[in-house]
């Protein structure tokens, strides 16, 4: 089992930054990609960004593309999302996810990732 466990989430002001954490756990050696995803209230949830957890791939939302940048440290099994340029409409409760299957290319459907952690709110005030 793998356990993901999301922090950093707060109140920033609109174009402010903000860098989240996801702490990798457990049997990570069996993580493949692990991915960000957020929801805002009455809507679904959605892919923002993932990366390989062994290789230097990574994917982004257009939403977030050239503004968010995931990153991974492997000495602290740390999964980062730094977020630039932060709007209103980037207010949401984030998930970091790990998937344990290997497929070709980062997933952005939510399904194919089997643990979430429990989530850390972002608010942007404008």
């Amino acid at each position: 089992q793998v356990r993901v466990v999301e922090s950093g989430g707060r109140l920033v002001q609109a174009g402010d930054s903000l860098r989240l954490s996801c702490a990798v756990s457990g049997r990570t050696f069996t993580a493949q990609t692990i991915g960000w995803f957020r929801q805002a209230p009455g809507k679904e949830r959605e892919f923002v960004a993932g990366m390989s957890y062994k290789g230097p791939n990574t994917k982004y939302a257009d939403t977030v593309k050239d503004r968010f940048t995931i990153s991974r440290d492997n000495a602290e099994n740390t999964v980062y999302l730094q977020m630039n340029s932060l709007k209103s409409e980037d207010t949401a409760v984030y998930y970091c996810a790990a998937s344990i299957v290997a497929y070709p290319g980062i997933v952005v459907v939510p399904e194919r990732y089997t643990y979430w952690g429990q989530g850390t709110q972002v608010t942007v005030s404008s």
